[in-house]
This record gives structure tokens, C-alpha cells and sequence, in this order.
């Protein structure tokens, strides 16, 4: 029987990629039921991290190796986005990265993370928007991110740099979402064009357009913004800011003034 296990055990680590998370349901789905992760579990090969997720023994599991049971055990529609999105995929290099840093995580509305994940110390502060940002749920703009031994979901950095607008000001600031939009030089304009169509919110998609010709972006100059629905009426953005006339929301004064000397120029 010990022989039986261990050889289960065996096909097991051989499905189970290195530094990611397993969940009882992945397990006893190869055959580990519930008394054998048990029985695995106090003999050492392998180690609870919370209800129902487990680690291979001698392991160091980050977030991204428990995101990636969320995504492909657990078949939970959450990605990682916004800033660290735009991080994974060489942008925002200049960013700060390690233990004091945060990641973003985006979901359809009514997603929950597993406690397992919300409980676990990763590391780094975990932040997660369940949110409806595109039409019917929209995957457009996904992509997977190979790594060393798997891979994960996350926007691709036209979805993200809207993310990461959707975050302004709350939990990101307006200075920061510029210089993001700033490095985003060689955007794809059928992917943003397809995207401000698919966006449910009036002020991301006035805000990206602003900041991307703030920046002068040539890829703007192919965008259809007639086929974009940018509602009605004003937003304020920033308080104490001023009106932005064309996209009616309210901006720092400085983004302004120097609208106003290119204008001049």
C-alpha cells in the first residue's frame, strides 16, 4: 500500500509545476484523496498553506504560484492587471519591486478570492478589484505570461494602462498613471480602439485619451473616437484641479498649462 501511495505521489509532482500552489480538488482529481494529502502532508512531502492548498515540499511559493491554481485549478476569472500587469511585461521598470511592493489583481463582479490566498502571507499587499470595466465580462486584451515553470493570465499593457486609470485617484495617483502612459509608446491601436468600445467607464476612457495626447502618442492618430461612447456631463478627477474643456474632467493645473503652452508654441 505504502508503495501504491508513494507512486501516486509520484504522478502527482510530476503534473504539479514547480513553485505553484495545488488545491485538494486538483489533488484528488490525480487520485490524492483527502486521507492520502493527509497522509502525504504528515510524512513531510508536502505542506498546508491554507484550507485546502498545499506546497511541494522545500518550495518557496510566491503570489504569482498561487494565482496560478486560482486561474487554472480553481478556473476563477481574476488576472493580474493594472500597474503590475504593465511590470511583469517590461513597463514600468523604474517602479519599485520586492517585499514592500503590491500587486493588482482583476475580477468579474461577484468573484471572491479563496481565503487560502487572501490569508496567505505572500509577501506583498494584495490588491483585488472585482469590477465590471468591459462589456459582458470582455477577456479582450488578456494575455498568458510564460514563467519559469508556468504560466499566468494578465492584461496586456492596452488593458492595463486602463486598469490602472480605473484605479485613479483611489488607489493610484494621477502623476504616476501619466508617466505610466507615458513609456507606452508602441500601444496597438486596434486593441485600444476595441477596448474603449468595450469600456463601461466614462471616466477611464476620457482620462486615457487625455493622458495619451497629453503624450502625443502617435498610435492616438488611428483611433475612431467617434465610435467611442464618452457620456455626458463633467467628472472630477482630481480636486482643486481645472476643467479640461474637451474631455470635461478635472485634471491638475499643470497638465493643463502645459496644453496650453504647446498650443502656443
Amino acid at each position: 500500500m505504502a508503495s501504491e501511495h508513494r507512486s501516486k505521489l509520484n504522478r502527482v509532482l510530476t503534473q504539479w509545476p514547480q513553485s505553484a500552489v495545488a488545491v485538494s480538488r486538483w489533488l484528488e482529481a490525480r487520485g490524492a484523496y483527502q486521507q492520502l494529502i493527509h497522509e502525504y502532508e504528515k510524512s513531510g512531502w508536502i505542506r498546508r498553506i491554507g484550507q485546502g492548498a498545499y506546497v511541494r515540499a522545500g518550495d518557496t511559493v510566491e503570489w504569482a504560484g498561487g494565482l496560478h491554481a486560482l486561474q487554472e485549478q480553481l478556473q476563477l476569472p481574476i488576472h493580474v492587471g493594472a500597474k503590475t500587469a504593465l511590470q511583469m511585461q517590461g513597463y514600468a521598470h523604474y517602479l519599485p519591486m520586492g517585499k514592500a511592493s503590491a500587486i493588482s489583481l482583476f475580477g468579474n463582479p461577484g468573484t471572491r478570492l479563496p481565503a487560502w490566498f487572501r490569508k496567505y502571507d505572500w509577501g506583498v499587499k494584495v490588491g483585488f478589484a472585482a469590477t465590471k470595466l468591459f462589456d459582458d465580462n470582455s477577456d479582450s486584451g488578456l494575455t498568458k505570461n510564460e514563467l519559469a515553470a508556468y504560466a499566468i493570465t494578465a492584461s496586456a499593457p492596452e488593458r492595463a494602462i486602463m486598469e490602472v486609470l480605473y484605479l485613479v485617484p483611489a488607489k493610484e495617483s494621477f502623476d504616476e498613471a501619466s508617466q505610466l502612459m507615458e513609456g507606452l509608446t508602441t500601444m496597438r491601436p486596434r486593441l485600444i480602439q476595441l477596448l474603449l468600445e468595450q469600456c463601461s467607464s466614462v471616466k477611464v476612457k476620457r482620462l486615457f485619451m487625455f493622458l495619451a495626447e497629453h503624450h502625443n502618442h502617435a498610435w492616438t492618430r488611428k483611433l475612431d473616437t467617434s465610435k467611442v461612447d464618452f457620456g455626458k456631463g463633467k467628472r472630477m478627477i482630481v480636486k482643486g484641479g481645472r476643467l479640461d474643456t474637451k474631455y470635461n474632467i478635472t485634471v491638475p493645473e499643470a497638465y493643463l498649462q502645459r496644453e496650453a503652452s504647446v498650443d502656443i508654441a
